[in-house]
């Protein structure tokens, strides 16, 4: 059985635009890493920084680990 993540929708003065809740915490410069570290989720939380940081080196990113 597949597990989908949660949908958040988030309201604006233009409209209701859904966003899985990854995407939407990764809008928000925030790192969530929820699982055991192999090397397909590290490439995924290194790009994740990697854009980031690309995107704003000014700013803070937030990681969180579910240990």
């Amino acid at each position: 059985m597949a597990i989908f993540p949660p949908y958040v929708i988030e309201r604006s003065s233009r409209g209701e635009r859904s966003y899985d809740i990854f995407s939407r915490l990764l809008m928000d410069r925030i790192v969530f890493l929820g699982s055991a570290v192999d090397d397909t989720v590290a490439n995924i939380i290194i790009a994740q920084l990697l854009f980031l940081d690309a995107d704003n080196p000014e700013k803070d990113i937030y990681l969180y680990i579910k240990n």
